[in-house]
């Protein structure tokens, strides 16, 4: 196996021989072989007519069984790649095409050739690094945008165009572009992430509501209780309402906090709260909520062999582990979570792992509600600088770095956060400057469309013509694909100056770094001292 997707990888050049998000060579290997049948499905689909909407779908769910820490489950890959194939053969039985590449002529329905093939494919195939740095740089924006493509989707929404740049792209990624070409379509790729984003936003906010500034309990109840994490706010919806009248609580973990912030979810009464902290710290957590889990997206970490949760664990969607009960949906694409239901009135409450109530829900709606209020506190100097710190978190010790940029900040800065990192910095108490809370949370990682309304409200507001120009700072925390792709909508945007960390991406060679450095100034973490000395001037 080679692997080098995530911010974790080892020695920050790549895993070899086992993830370091735990998943086998096998399973890696299996992954690639998705993908590269996922680009020979796009080909197809690029060059055929009248295309039904699943066609798009299957490659977007491939995408997103991809991404880290989504799905460990081999057999459910290996099915997945042998569907993707099918639904390709189907549409050259509809379609009379010609002059294929290797890739969307490959068919076969035998494990013992499919394993062989997937070792065949892997990301070393592309022999010139800095070919295979843009490439893979592309494919893994794309695995990002397939994630907030898909969530739209599932909620009845959908940008046609979207599909259609994700196909294209994938097939591009076979093809021999030059370098400039490439970079072309690495900034392209961010554009179409700001509409996936912005699809995504709307989505949400016309099926849930906006959200609203809350305090958030994360403290326990008396009642037995079902903890949901991952991303899919559907997923939320469907067991809160199936789960009305059973006597039990719902608790949101980690990424599935801001499902906190938005009305139709206020309405539930059995809605407690929110349970632990981020996505690294749940073997442990896990253990002491007692009652049954459910993992609706990414963010699953193997469990340990002393853990003892694997029979309370379920997952759905694109997510899946070995030995866990899968929730697929049904020829409706309704779900049924009274399995999980039923096994929760069994189980005894969560122990309590702390008594606290934390301020969130600051989207773009509630954020712009306080423009006017914003302004003047900047104008009339009272904030100074807001510092945008949203992305991932992760369990490398050198995380604290966030931590201790956060507490550092001088008081007049604002902190503008969506994505798990704000679990290193939400619970600091860094007050607020006349009623504007210093840390302003606009929710998952998917939410980041938010920070972007935010700051183009802003410019607009203080009537500058470049964002370049705005009081903000960029420094961003990075793990996997979904950051990768706001990343690459900042860059489309023109932001410059943008600090990255705790590691610059190994999948970057030394050409694109210099071209990401000489065109937009980007930088790599240093130490918390040397990088507010650049960003609080």
């Amino acid at each position: 196996m080679f692997c080098y997707q995530c911010q974790e990888t080892a020695n920050n050049k790549g895993c070899t021989k086992r993830g370091v998000c735990g998943k086998d060579e096998v399973t890696a290997n299996i992954q690639d072989l998705l993908i590269y049948v996922s680009k020979g499905l796009s080909e197809v689909i690029n060059k055929s007519n009248d295309i039904e909407d699943k066609y798009y779908d299957r490659i977007s769910n491939n995408l997103f069984i991809s991404i880290t820490n989504a799905n460990f489950d081999k057999d459910f890959i290996l099915e997945a790649v042998k569907e993707t194939i099918r639904m390709k053969e189907d549409l050259l039985g509809k379609n009379n095409l010609g002059n294929l590449s290797e890739g969307a002529n490959f068919n076969s329905a035998d494990d013992e050739e499919l394993m062989k093939k997937a070792i065949e494919v892997g990301i070393l195939n592309i022999i010139k690094e800095d070919e295979r740095s843009l490439k893979e740089l592309i494919t893994y924006g794309l695995k990002g945008m397939a994630a907030y493509n898909h969530h739209a989707n599932v909620l009845g929404y959908r940008d046609r165009s979207i599909d259609e740049f994700i196909t294209k792209s994938l097939e591009a990624t076979t093809k021999n572009l030059s370098l400039d070409e490439l970079i072309d379509l690495v900034l392209e790729t961010g554009s179409f992430g700001i509409k996936a984003m912005e699809l995504l936003d709307k989505a949400n906010r016309e099926s849930f509501g906006s959200p609203e500034i809350t305090e958030v309990n994360y403290g326990v109840g008396d009642k037995p209780g079902i903890l949901i994490s991952g991303h899919d706010l559907k997923d939320m919806r469907t067991l809160l309402e199936q789960s009305k009248d059973a006597g039990i609580e719902i608790y949101t973990h980690s990424e599935m906090l801001p499902a906190n912030y938005y009305p139709e979810f206020k309405k539930y009464d059995h809605l407690h709260g929110n349970y632990g902290n981020s996505w690294w710290k749940q073997n442990e957590e896990f253990e002491h909520f007692n009652g049954p889990i459910l993992m609706t997206t990414n963010c699953i970490i193997p469990m340990k062999s002393t853990n003892t949760y694997r029979d309370r664990m379920f997952t759905t969607g694109n997510a899946g582990y070995p030995g866990v009960v899968h929730i697929s949906e049904d020829e409706d694409g309704n779900k049924d979570f009274s399995q999980i239901i039923e096994l929760a009135k069994t189980c005894k409450a969560p122990d309590k792992l702390e008594d606290i109530k934390v301020v969130g829900g600051f989207a773009h709606e509630q954020t712009l509600a306080l423009a006017d209020k914003i302004v003047r506190e900047v104008k009339a100097g009272n904030i100074k600088k807001f510092v945008v710190m949203a992305g991932c978190d992760g369990r490398n010790k050198d995380r604290s770095y966030y931590t201790d940029f956060a507490k550092a900040l001088p008081k007049d800065y604002v902190i503008l956060t969506a994505g798990c990192a704000k679990y290193r910095y939400n619970k600091l108490g860094l007050g607020d400057i006349n009623g504007i809370p210093r840390v302003l949370d606009a929710g998952q990682c998917n939410d980041s469309y938010s920070l972007v309304q935010i700051a183009i409200a802003l410019k607009d507001a203080f009537g500058l013509d470049d964002i370049n120009d705005l009081p903000i700072e960029y420094n961003i925390a990075w793990y996997e694909q979904k950051a990768v792709i706001v990343l690459l909508s900042l860059l489309s945007l023109g932001v410059k100056n943008i600090h990255l960390g705790p590691s610059l991406p190994a999948f970057l060679s030394d050409t694109v770094v210099k071209f990401l450095v000489d065109n937009f100034n980007l930088s790599p973490n240093k130490s918390v001292d040397e990088d507010l000395k650049e960003m609080c001037n």
